[in-house]
């Protein structure tokens, strides 16, 4: 039977993907988006939707334009935020308005205008560091680490100075905060877990690693790394690394996440759980950079490693996707290799404006790199 979903965000790089696997399978699309112009620029997004979906234009902070995006809605995907966690160090105010204020103005309506289930937009960001083995076999949740260590590596150590290894990190690991963006996610989470069955209602959290495709929002500078290395290629200069880039992550094709989502919507197993979303395939950033750079037909454009860390930034986090394969039956289908030129083939037919150098600034002159 179809249904009406409403998408918070939805004009944004997941939401334009979701809503059109929703629409293929169905269901009627409405999406609230208050499109900032450091996201969305010349507003092309809108067109992208297409005619079939509804758009209302509104601040999720306003309640009455919430209020009206949720009348006759079934289900609701939350992805409406500010997005970086370079930016949250020092736009806080921002950060913590929209993410959170947002996501508590859209759960005061929805206990007049209730809905079966509410899905939320988390992020593997929330964990901090990933969980990690030491030379002895112990595992370790609760890793941290200064910018560097004192022989100039970047891994965490031991207590006995020996680097420890990352191994995929389960829903089970208990948050490390790092940064403002990592508060207000997991302010979103736990929101949407307590209030969504204290009214009736079903909560559903995706914790989602470093989603990339065709649609990514290349002019801002606080995006996915991909879609940040593929904007400075683009404009022929390279890629810029923070620390030695050998930092580890994992990159999930947006048509993967899309699927994630519509199984965190429909499938009865999801309610009340929290699920990671990512691809089961780890690579350095390093690596990363130069396959893109390779699949732009930019091989000259080697990364510059910057020998600086951020602050707010972990060392590596990868996911444990066990549960959500075994719950909801998801399975990554993309190839990198495929994902990557499809991106570059994307990026080659758009414009992309560098503002990589100014972002660095923002966070240099406020002391955030070392």
């Amino acid at each position: 039977m179809a249904e009406k979903v409403l998408i918070t965000g939805g004009a944004g790089f997941i939401g334009r993907h979701l809503s059109r696997a929703l629409l293929e399978k169905g269901d009627e699309v409405r999406v609230l988006d208050s499109f900032i112009d450091q996201v969305h620029g010349d507003r092309s997004a809108v067109a992208e939707l297409g005619p079939h979906v509804e758009v209302h234009e509104g601040d999720v902070r306003d309640g009455d334009a919430v209020a009206r995006a949720l009348d006759g809605v079934d289900k609701v995907v939350h992805l409406a935020a500010e997005v970086g966690v370079g930016q949250s160090m020092y736009a806080i105010d921002r950060y913590v308005s929209v993410n959170d204020l947002g996501t508590a103005t859209l759960f005061q309506k929805l206990i007049d205008r209730p809905v079966r289930r509410v899905v939320v937009a988390s992020s593997m960001s929330i964990y901090g560091e990933g969980l990690y083995r030491d030379a002895d076999g112990a595992l370790h949740e609760q890793v941290l680490r200064g910018p560097r260590n004192p022989d100039g590596s970047w891994d965490p150590l031991d207590a006995e100075g020996r680097p420890m290894e990352p191994v995929p990190t389960p829903e089970s690991k208990r948050p490390t905060l790092a940064s403002v963006y990592a508060i207000t996610k997991y302010t979103q989470e736990r929101l949407t877990l307590t209030l969504a069955p204290a009214y009736g209602m079903e909560g559903v959290a995706l914790r989602l690693w470093n989603a990339y495709g065709p649609g990514q929002a290349l002019s801002n500078p606080y995006t996915g790394v991909l879609a940040i290395f593929a904007s400075r290629l683009h404009n022929g200069v390279p890629p810029v690394i923070f620390e030695d880039g050998q930092q580890r992550r994992d990159f999930v094709h947006v048509s993967d996440v899309a699927r994630a989502f519509i199984l965190a919507l429909d499938h009865p197993n999801a309610a009340g759980g929290v699920f990671n979303v990512g691809s089961g395939e780890d690579r350095t950033v390093e690596d990363v950079a130069t396959l893109l750079a390779d699949s732009m037909g930019r091989p000259d454009l080697k990364p510059e490693i910057a020998g600086k860390a951020r602050a707010g930034d972990i060392r590596h986090c990868i996911p444990d996707i066990d549960h959500i394969c075994e719950q909801l039956g998801y399975e990554p289908l993309a190839d990198f290799r495929d994902g990557l030129a499809e991106l570059a083939d994307w990026v080659a037919r758009q414009q992309a404006v560098d503002r990589v150098a100014e972002a660095r600034r923002e966070l240099e002159a406020r002391g955030l790199v070392a």
